[in-house]
């Protein structure tokens, strides 16, 4: 007999191993002086959607986690300071070379730091994926309407982290000092300039002095390991407590509806997905950073003012900036008084900041339009908003075109174009395509909505082709399975604002132009199946399979998987 038969032997039968006297003990503890059973109790029993594209939020998330944990490590190790010193470290090709002490701090942890150089890499690589895991996030709410009442809030607040993602990612881009983050800082230092009147101060405040100063890296320093992560940790929590509280959006379904969720508790489903998906995104950066090199500093050498670097691109999520600049037309600018106003630089700088507000306001912009009012827990299909979708895909399409200008260079040196062709030829694109791409883009979701449209009244082509006694061939069509038809019916229709006069009988100018704009938004909209005419369908579908008999190759479809569970007023 084994001790540990023994021991389960003699045990009383109220007692309980030793581990679970500690947990409980812990957590009775807590209890008392917190009374956060309930809380935990709630949160378990939370109820979340099951769908593939809910996981695109949590890839930024858990990238972020690792760019926390990577960074850490390399906060012990990093010199901010641009104090002048000598090399001498173990890579050979750089020994003797003045730089500064951040630069060498750097080359120390690549070369001299065992696994230095692997935990710098999977911290440039985790922020790349931390920044793109937030934009696809941002385009799957977009494309699905889940930013609709009563998330606006929750859509501004992603939004604003999109932007500290970027910040963090380029303060820390320029911390190595570096000729390629000196180069980028000096197009910030340009940017900065051409504002009138505060444009120089501002420069000298931010740099210490002339560019490029002596303690710029210091005080990005201080952004990147403090000042920015604060804020970005404070309202990701803010997002997702948000994200409790408004419950999580669910495509629609059979039993779902804009009262109830249905999916898996917190507890354990989802706490295990998650926590397995954590290691899933922490070991794909780890292979990415060890088997693809990224930032290699010790190839640019330190910052110098003087020498440029052919070839040299910004960090992709920044490249929409330097694009911007570079397609801006020449020889704009202005002269007022004794001040010349760079339009070269100021107007891609306002364009950028209009763009970027537009799309932070987005939801209330479209809310005020639509007029309305209800709160949507349902995701659209894309499809099922052609309007928006085809703005969406405009505005992706307008980032694409400043992201390609970063590297117009690269474009016009390997495909052996000339560079003003480069140059205007993106300037059509971002100008004549912004306008296409909307117009095809709508086009294509009218054409598959009118697609949709035509399965649910008349079936699946089946390809199935029958003889009728009078010798007419004909092909039986296959009914729409109900569980698919919920996919294929929009789960609401809204109508355009109609112009009412107000209580002195006028109608005034701005209501006449949200009228317009509403018009526009609904433009070529497919008028709503109604109930008979789908009652119409099942019954001719119904005949068809009466006159016709069932496809013998159809086999019925299966469902496995483990039974969801209904939260809200209308469960099931």
């Amino acid at each position: 007999m084994s001790t540990a038969t023994v021991h389960e032997e003699t045990r009383k039968p109220d007692e309980k191993p030793l581990g679970g006297r500690v947990v409980g003990g812990v957590a009775n503890y807590l209890d008392e002086r917190t009374s956060l059973s309930g809380l935990v109790k709630a949160l378990g029993r939370k109820v979340f959607p099951d769908h593939w594209s809910f996981m695109l939020g949590e890839i930024a998330l858990w990238s972020f986690v690792v760019v926390l944990l990577s960074g850490t490590f390399l906060t012990f190790f990093f010199d901010a300071s641009m104090a002048e010193t000598t090399y001498h470290g173990a890579y050979p090709l750089m020994n003797g070379v003045e730089m500064s002490a951040a630069m060498e701090s750097t080359l120390a942890i690549s070369f001299d730091l065992r696994g230095g150089l692997l935990v710098r890499q999977i911290h440039h690589w985790g922020a790349l994926v931390f920044v793109a895991g937030i934009g696809v996030h941002m385009l799957r709410i977009f494309f699905t309407g889940a930013f609709r009442k009563p998330r606006e809030l929750n859509w501004v607040i992603g939004f604003i982290l999109f932007i500290l993602a970027m910040a963090l990612g380029f303060t820390g881009y320029s911390l190595p000092d570096d000729v390629l983050s000196g180069n980028g800082l000096r197009i910030i230092d340009g940017m900065i300039k051409a504002f009138p009147l505060i444009g120089t101060w501002t420069s000298y405040l931010l740099f210490g002095g002339e560019f490029p100063g002596d303690a710029i890296v210091g005080r990005l320093y201080a952004l990147h390991i403090l000042i920015l992560p604060l804020i970005l940790i404070a309202l990701v929590a803010l997002h997702l407590l948000l994200m409790i509280v408004n419950k999580h959006t669910q495509f629609a379904g059979p039993g779902r509806s804009n009262k109830n969720v249905v999916g898996y508790p917190m507890m354990p489903v989802y706490m295990a997905k998650m926590g397995g998906f954590f290691f899933i995104v922490f070991g794909a950066i780890v292979l990415i950073a060890s088997l693809v090199q990224i930032n290699p500093i010790w190839n640019y050498g330190p910052y110098d003012p003087s020498p440029v670097s052919a070839g040299t691109q910004p960090d992709w999520y920044i490249g929409f900036a330097d694009g911007a600049l570079r397609l801006a037309p020449p020889h704009w600018d202005i002269q007022v008084g004794d001040f010349t106003l760079a339009m070269g630089v100021l107007a891609p700088v306002i364009v950028l900041g209009v763009f970027i507000v537009l799309v932070a306001v987005y939801p209330f912009i479209e809310g005020w339009v639509t007029g309305d009012k209800r709160e949507h827990h349902i995701a659209q299909r894309p499809r099922h908003a052609p309007t928006r979708t085809a703005i969406g895909a405009a505005g992706v399409w307008f980032y694409a075109v400043l992201w390609a200008a970063a590297s117009s260079d690269i474009i016009a040196t390997h495909f052996k174009l000339t560079m003003e062709g480069v140059i205007h030829g993106l300037q059509a694109a971002l100008i004549l395509g912004t306008i296409i791409v909307y117009w095809i883009t709508k086009r294509i979701c009218l054409a598959l909505l009118k697609k949709d449209r035509e399965i649910v009244l008349h079936g699946y082509e089946s390809g199935r082709i029958v003889r009728l006694p009078g010798g007419e061939f004909r092909e039986v069509h296959k009914p729409v399975d109900e569980y698919e038809r919920w996919k294929l019916i929009p789960d609401s229709e809204y109508e355009p604002l109609i112009v009412r006069p107000d209580d002195q009988g006028r109608i005034r100018g701005s209501q006449r132009f949200r009228a317009a704009l509403s018009r526009w938004f609904f433009e070529d909209r497919l008028a709503p199946l109604t109930q008979t005419e789908l009652e119409h369908a099942d019954e001719h579908q119904h005949h068809a399979l009466a006159e016709y008999g069932a496809d013998p190759t159809d086999t019925p479809h299966f469902r496995h998987g483990q039974p969801e569970i209904t939260e809200g007023d209308d469960k099931k």
